[in-house]
């Protein structure tokens, strides 16, 4: 994968359109904050946002009092949009600037939240190191939750082609080195007004790989 590519085509997508007008935009990430809030970790811990370009989940989770907030997206021009929308807000938030597929965590996190990135990942390959990463990014019991488009949901997103998973598939991924918690299945409503199904799967980490 020539990673340079997609950054690109990120890049341009983020240059060209505003929030309104991409369709994973969401006013108010209600479910991943209700899979953050259960968790119930205190608010000095270590949570990323992977893929979270522009996402409203830094607000919500600044609003509730977190102390170190990551938010990693291979689009500089995604994270820099939500950076002028936080000002100072945003003065305590990691922003990392890399493509999930060579980023290399300094600590392990406690709660990792993944909406609509994963999805993105199409080859065994591309899955592995992904998997990989989140072995060595997430830290012991801390937690994972991915969001991606259902075995009902969109073939493509922006142009691009998906992986779509049921529960199954997706907690095979998943298989070694965390156990399954919950999931569930929800239609988002994009700024089109046009539905599109996600899964949502949360994971714990476990003390052996």
């Amino acid at each position: 994968m020539e990673t340079n590519l997609p950054k690109v085509y990120w890049e341009s997508i983020y240059q060209t359109k505003r929030a309104d007008q991409v369709s994973w935009t969401q006013t108010v990430p209600a479910t991943s904050l209700a899979f953050i809030q259960q968790a119930r970790l205190p608010k000095s811990a270590r949570i990323i946002d992977i893929g979270g370009g522009d996402s409203y989940l830094v607000d919500f989770l600044l609003d509730e009092g977190y102390e170190h907030i990551s938010v990693l997206d291979i689009s500089e021009t995604a994270l820099n949009r939500a950076k002028e929308r936080l000002g100072r807000r945003g003065d305590g938030v990691e922003w990392i600037v890399s493509d999930i597929l060579t980023y290399t965590p300094t600590q392990p996190v406690d709660f990792w939240h993944d909406r609509a990135a994963f999805h993105f990942l199409t080859t065994a390959e591309q899955i592995s190191q992904y998997m990989k990463t989140v072995r060595v990014g997430v830290s012991y019991n801390g937690y994972v939750t991915i969001g991606t488009f259902s075995e009902n949901g969109p073939e493509k997103c922006s142009g691009l082609p998906v992986r779509r998973y049921n529960e199954q598939t997706l907690t095979d991924e998943l298989t070694r080195g965390f156990r399954k918690l919950r999931c569930l299945t929800e239609d988002h409503v994009t700024p089109f007004q046009t539905n599109q199904n996600f899964l949502f799967c949360s994971f714990q980490r476990l003390e052996q790989n």
